[in-house]
């Protein structure tokens, strides 16, 4: 049994596992494991780091030929995919929801699929949560580039040249990323206001030492496994103002707030942002997916009047060396559920194994996602 890791795209620095995991892999069954030269090198691993450890180092070419598993970050390019045969497995964070188009070519290539971004909110499930695990880089790298941004400190300083006041920090979206950016900004001394539709949130936020942003009415839909729903436009108007209220008076606005396959929620307005004070900054993690700011663009970084809105939905690749690590934990723990004495095991009963498969036999076997796919 052949596993293989391979090089991420222009742009993605992080790597699916590091030279640490491969005696992990070993244990598991794994009789070879072959690493796309290179694979490492942005996330501050070397080719040697993986030799050490008793892998492979190959080429492009032979790691896709020779590899039962191929493990990834995001979706193989075609030219790649078309190399591959039926029989082969690939397991990564791609986005099916949202990305239907990589789906359609997984189930014409006949390969088995993983993508563990469908991972259920469970407790059993938490241990290969990749949401989660790069949610928590994001929300730490967003206050830290929103404090680089800054033209003010952070903290309270209080100096014979006078009293220089906390900043103050508005967080929109209060899951693992707004949960780690309180954290985040409450450390770096500034004053935290958070806002989520989720009531459960409240008690999380004021845990941390912030400020809950409440507004009445909420949907609250616990069979929604933790995640936000879609709100009334009563709801949306009451929201749309407290939110303009808090973020004309804050100094940074992080935004995190996503609903799956769906397009991030608007709660920013270009209204809002253009009341906004001089040299503030907004952080907005849901830019791929439409962005919180009416204003944002994906990718960039620009100024709106005064106020500079950083739209980058990819802030775990700034941080690769640790994001790559607890990316590589989330892979193993789940290759754990499919390699049973060394041997793999699609075993479809598993409530994880199946939610996570986006393709097999020219397949979805994902609820989820089948629902998704479906014609309207």
């Amino acid at each position: 049994m052949t596993l293989g890791i391979l090089k991420e795209s222009d742009g993605e620095h992080r790597v699916a596992v590091t030279p640490d995991a491969v005696p992990t892999l070993m244990k598991l069954g794994f009789q070879k494991i072959l690493v796309e030269s290179g694979a490492g090198d942005t996330a501050f691993f070397d080719d040697a780091s993986y030799a050490k450890q008793g892998a492979q180092i190959a080429d492009t070419a032979t790691v896709l030929k020779e590899s039962n598993l191929l493990v990834k970050i995001h979706p193989l390019p075609n030219a790649a995919l078309d190399k591959l045969s039926a029989g082969q497995i690939l397991v990564g964070q791609f986005n099916p929801l949202l990305q239907k188009e990589v789906v359609d070519a997984l189930l014409r290539s006949g390969i088995s699929a993983f993508s563990l971004d469908l991972a259920p909110r469970t407790t059993r499930a938490q241990a290969l949560d990749v949401l989660s695990s790069m949610a928590t880089v994001a929300g730490y790298k967003a206050v830290l580039t929103a404090a680089n941004h800054l033209p003010t400190f952070f903290p309270m300083f209080m100096t014979a040249a006078g009293t220089i006041k906390p900043a103050k920090v508005l967080i929109l979206g209060a899951g693992v990323a707004g949960l780690q950016a309180i954290a985040t900004a409450k450390r770096l001394g500034a004053v935290v206001e958070a806002f989520d539709v989720r009531a459960a949130a409240k008690e999380e936020v004021l845990s941390l030492g912030a400020k809950f942003v409440e507004v009445e009415g909420a949907i609250d839909d616990k069979s929604a496994g933790g995640y936000a729903v879609e709100q009334t436009e009563e709801f949306k108007q009451k929201q749309a103002q407290l939110i303009h209220d808090h973020a004309v008076a804050a100094d940074v606005v992080i935004c995190t707030a996503q609903i799956p396959g769906r397009k991030a929620p608007l709660l920013l307005r270009k209204e809002t942002v253009a009341a906004m004070k001089s040299g503030a900054v907004i952080v907005d993690l849901a830019a791929s997916t439409g962005g919180n700011c009416e204003v944002t663009e994906n990718g960039k970084t620009i100024r709106s009047g005064n106020v500079a809105i950083i739209g980058d939905s990819n802030l775990p690749a700034s941080i690769p060396k640790d994001a790559s690590v607890m990316y590589g934990k989330n892979i193993i723990n789940f290759l754990k559920l499919i390699m049973i004495k060394g041997e793999l095991n699609l075993n479809f009963e598993d409530d994880i194994v199946a939610a996570t498969c986006i393709a097999h036999k020219g397949d979805i076997v994902s609820a989820r996602l089948k629902q998704v796919m479906q014609p309207a």
